[in-house]
């Protein structure tokens, strides 16, 4: 059964998207005062249709991880990730001259209508020494809020132009030398309680806690499947990560950075294993579905979310 969408917008701070009685997403776009974490907009509390919260904020092991977020690890020598940098030969060291941020621009009006809402939003990626490098426009659209299956689906697109006087370089601590961390892009960053969570790919491939994981690191794939399951409730929720068909032609393919341990992750990473340059004038385009569910979802339960996709 489907439930309407409605929205509460705080001007200047956030705005929330509820359905069936649940605050399903809250996007925060208000400066975010710890610089050292690259402050720019993110998803969090992210929750599904029974309420429970299926991502973390600020967590112990890594303070710049804000729920689900759009980031650039390594971009033209500067940290659009948030917290340490990685130099290879040396390792992570806090370098703040490297911190670069995104800014809030403004909102296309907000027009929710019945089953679904999107939020229009323009961006300016900033460097550390204030020159504004590239032009963001972020949609993000609740839909498909199914109470019957306990599941609801977030499409998430980027458009990026370079207003750089230079191309920009994107890549990723893998690019840089170090193996096996090739995160960059759309990142989630999940509850400690789900971690150890089972990972399934639409091949079949996967499986339990991070062995799991690890047999997806690095490929590509059309879509990804996170489980896990909640503290003092026995009860498991999914998160599903899929690209959009149109994905799988970009000049610089996507693949996957997921770790169910030690920390729950998943980011749709563009520059794993290869950094690609984008020259002055020039964009790209993504878009993104996750669909969040109560429940522990297969294979075939997956398929069927994404049919129309």
């Amino acid at each position: 059964m489907s439930a309407p969408v409605t929205v509460t917008h705080t001007h200047g701070e956030r705005i929330v998207v509820a359905a069936a009685g649940v605050e399903l997403l809250t996007y925060v776009y208000r400066p975010d005062p710890e610089a050292f974490e690259s402050a720019k907009p993110y998803v969090h509390p992210l929750r599904t249709l029974s309420g429970r919260t299926v991502t973390g904020y600020r967590p112990s092991d890594h303070r710049w991880h804000k729920g689900l977020q759009m980031t650039a690890s390594h971009l033209s020598g500067q940290n659009f990730w948030g917290g340490n940098s990685y130099v290879h030969g040396t390792g992570y060291l806090p370098l703040p001259e490297r911190i670069g941020r995104m800014r809030h621009d403004r909102f296309e009006p907000l027009s929710p209508g019945g089953g679904r809402v999107t939020l229009d939003e323009h961006l300016t990626w900033i460097e550390n020494g204030g020159r504004e490098w590239a032009r963001e426009r972020r949609t993000l659209t609740v839909h498909s809020v199914d109470t019957g299956a306990g599941t609801w689906a977030l499409d998430w697109t980027i458009a990026l132009t370079n207003v750089h006087d230079e191309p920009l370089r994107f890549g990723s601590p893998t690019t840089a030398g170090r193996p096996g961390a090739g995160y960059t892009g759309l990142h989630w960053r999940g509850p400690r309680d789900l971690t150890g969570g089972d990972v399934l790919g639409p091949d079949g491939t996967g499986g339990a806690g991070e062995q799991g994981a690890a047999a997806l690191m690095g490929t590509p794939g059309r879509w990804l499947a996170f489980t896990g399951v909640h503290d003092e409730v026995d009860t498991r929720s999914t998160l599903v990560f899929a690209h959009a068909p149109e994905n799988a032609a970009a000049d610089h393919p996507s693949h996957w950075f997921v770790r169910s341990e030690p920390v729950p992750t998943v980011a749709f990473s563009w520059a794993f294993h290869e950094e690609f340059a984008l020259p002055p004038g020039e964009g790209f385009a993504y878009r993104y579905r996750i669909v969040v569910a109560d429940g522990a979802l297969d294979r075939e339960a997956v398929e069927g979310h994404l049919k129309d996709w």
